[in-house]
């Protein structure tokens, strides 16, 4: 691939996951995009550590053998990871539209990935934070399914969705996360080697079912 090439495909460099830092959110639905960067950390052995910097849990290497990778967990809870994301590409002077977020999202159902080059919030406080920060709804999010709550409980309240949000996966939706955080790497790594574009193709396609009892 040839250089001009290279600098039209839009290629993450800083790899964000979404969540919020606190022991008791760990595992929940929300924090489904910490899992994904302790997946991808694990995965390229990449180790993490607090840098008070960017406000973030940090760790940098690279994969493929020469590809230099960034990944970053926010520890600014939620609702404030625009200040970590951009203070992270103010000082390595990346574009937004090389960061990749992944986050939780409850329009999908669990089993599915949506990869985007751009978008709004669409209600997701993390995402409200990072466009507001950066400037720009122009950076690429792969987002993933958690499912919503019960007709039953939607309907009796606002609360039961942000329970549903905050609380840990069903029993049967853990038997199919670590296929997910698999297909997320792979998603990831797609995006690293053919751009963004073209690897929305594969991971917009499949679909993780639950399985039967």
């Amino acid at each position: 691939m040839s250089e001009a090439t290279k600098k039209e495909l839009v290629i993450p460099r800083i790899i964000v996951g979404l969540g919020n830092p606190e022991p008791k959110y760990d595992k929940t639905r929300h924090n489904i995009g910490f899992a994904a960067i302790d997946a991808l950390s694990k995965h390229w052995q990449i180790p993490l550590a607090q840098n008070r910097k960017f406000k973030s849990e940090y760790g940098e290497g690279t994969c493929f053998g020469s590809e230099k990778i960034r990944l970053l967990k926010p520890l600014t809870y939620m609702n404030n990871s625009g200040e970590a994301i951009s203070a992270a590409i103010n000082w390595f002077k990346i574009s937004p539209e090389s960061v990749l977020v992944i986050y939780d999202e409850l329009d999908l159902p669990i089993g599915k990935t949506r990869l985007r080059l751009s978008g709004s919030a669409g209600g997701h406080n993390g995402i409200k934070s990072t466009i507001s920060h950066l400037g720009t709804k122009d950076f690429p999010r792969l987002r993933i399914g958690i499912g919503k709550p019960s007709k039953a409980a939607v309907s009796n309240s606002n609360k039961h969705t942000v329970s549903h949000v905050l609380g840990r996966f069903s029993p049967v939706e853990n038997q199919i996360l670590p296929e997910i955080l698999d297909f997320v790497v792979e998603c990831t790594e797609l995006c690293i080697r053919q751009g963004v574009e073209k690897a929305m193709n594969r991971c917009n396609a499949k679909f993780i079912q639950i399985p039967e009892d």
